[in-house]
């Protein structure tokens, strides 16, 4: 924990605009340890490190990085000062239903599949989820479109991202006409 003060310091210092930071805590269907378990050992630590991070820059914006299913923890990592959630799997988490609990306190980065849609869909599915992430979390801000990781090579992989970005250009603008 020292370390990592010390480190967000140093990156703070530089002058980022966004601390990404994380650990992954999720499975593809619940948590890795207990929410017990994670409340009692790991809850304060990124308490007090999110704390000491924004009291030397009120400004900065907290990006917290787990794969997986991590539902339980999300109020809790808003409490500890969480900003923005990535990278929001949907086949683990429903990015409408994260926008409508918790848009109002938290960004969503990342949301559309790799391990289906982007490497294995076909160029209509990578239009329909991004349409409908742009439908259901993109309306009054907070979302950061883009995959959930890398992605991986595939058959469709290539077509499937220039896909994206085709369609991102034309429907990701403010204000969201989808």
């Amino acid at each position: 924990m020292d370390y990592n003060l010390r480190l967000g310091f140093k990156i703070l210092d530089a002058g980022v605009d966004i601390l990404y930071t994380g650990d992954d805590f999720g499975m593809q269907t619940g948590l890795l340890v207990s929410y017990n378990t994670w409340k009692e050992f790991f809850y304060p630590r990124w308490t007090k490190l999110f704390q000491e991070f924004k009291k030397k820059r009120p400004d900065i914006k907290i990006a917290y990085h787990s794969d997986g299913y991590i539902v339980p923890l999300i109020d809790d990592l808003i409490e500890a000062g969480v900003d923005i959630l990535n990278p929001v799997q949907p086949s683990c988490m429903d990015p409408a239903m994260l926008k409508k609990r918790y848009g109002r306190n938290l960004s969503f980065w990342g949301t559309v599949d790799v391990q289906h849609t982007l490497p294995f869909g076909t160029p209509e599915d990578v239009e329909n989820e991004v349409k409908e992430r742009l439908k259901t979390v993109a309306p009054g801000g907070g979302l950061i479109l883009g995959s959930t990781h890398n992605v991986q090579f595939s058959e469709n992989a290539v077509e499937n991202v220039l896909k994206f970005y085709k369609v991102v250009k034309e429907f990701g603008s403010y204000p969201i006409k989808v």
